[in-house]
């Protein structure tokens, strides 16, 4: 079993410091989009009801085609009011961006026990920093794919939650029946998140460089450019 060396002066190095900040990056990312709660609330008047509130509450996956808007009153507008769902189901994209940030999150723990206890060992044995550097290469492009997915879905979620929903739901066009639309919970906290995965795909991207010089791969391409070339003899004339 491999000797603890225990050695923080490696998270002042590029290497280190960098998978500080991708740790801590990523408890933002998924803290901000897993953590979130909201709702959409309208205003109806209809038979006995004069702007009653009523909200549909929304969170983290997403799914929004199940959640269901309160009814105004028990006698349901005279019974001219039916169910009424919101539209679309974005977990697929939530899920993906928030499970990769918890991945990120564990990976970052363990690889900064490598680090800070074993880095003798990380450095004796090229398969770790090999395996590093493919770790972070795919990481840097899932975050890029993850990230996206996640900000057109969330783009989507403000249209599903927003004032345009007020002409698709039937019971408002019911005779004698109004609704309008009250508020949605701000969405920043999402927002946030978006900058952060933007933020952790330039930590990942950048970070490839440091781990790469690490790796055998960069010695052999030195080797290769310093050795001596082989020139043809020359005759003279």
């Amino acid at each position: 079993m491999a000797d603890l060396r225990v050695d923080f002066g490696l998270l002042l190095e590029p290497l280190g410091f960098i998978k500080v900040l991708e740790w801590i990056f990523s408890i933002f990312a998924f803290a901000t989009c897993g953590g979130f709660q909201g709702e959409t609330t309208l205003l109806v008047s209809c038979k006995g009801v004069v702007n009653k509130t009523v909200t549909a509450a929304f969170a983290y996956p997403f799914r929004l085609n199940t959640v269901v808007f309160s009814a105004p009153d028990p006698k349901r507008c005279g019974g001219t009011w039916t169910d009424v769902y919101l539209v679309g189901n974005f977990s697929s994209s939530a899920q993906f961006f928030v499970t990769l940030a918890v991945l990120v999150f564990l990976y970052c723990i363990s690889a900064l026990v490598v680090y800070i206890g074993y880095k003798h060992v990380y450095q004796q044995n090229s398969k770790f920093p090999l395996t590093d550097f493919a770790i972070t290469v795919i990481t840097a492009f899932l975050w890029l794919v993850s990230t996206f997915a996640w900000a057109k879905a969330l783009a989507d979620i403000k249209v599903s939650t927003g004032a345009s929903i007020i002409p698709g739901i039937e019971s408002c066009k019911a005779p004698g029946t109004t609704c309008h639309f009250a508020s949605v919970t701000s969405m920043g906290t999402l927002n946030v998140s978006v900058v952060f995965g933007l933020l952790n795909m330039v930590l990942w991207g950048g970070n490839v460089w440091f781990v790469y010089k690490d790796t055998n791969l960069r010695n052999q391409s030195n080797r290769i450019s310093q050795s001596p070339g082989i020139y043809p003899t020359q005759r003279g004339i």
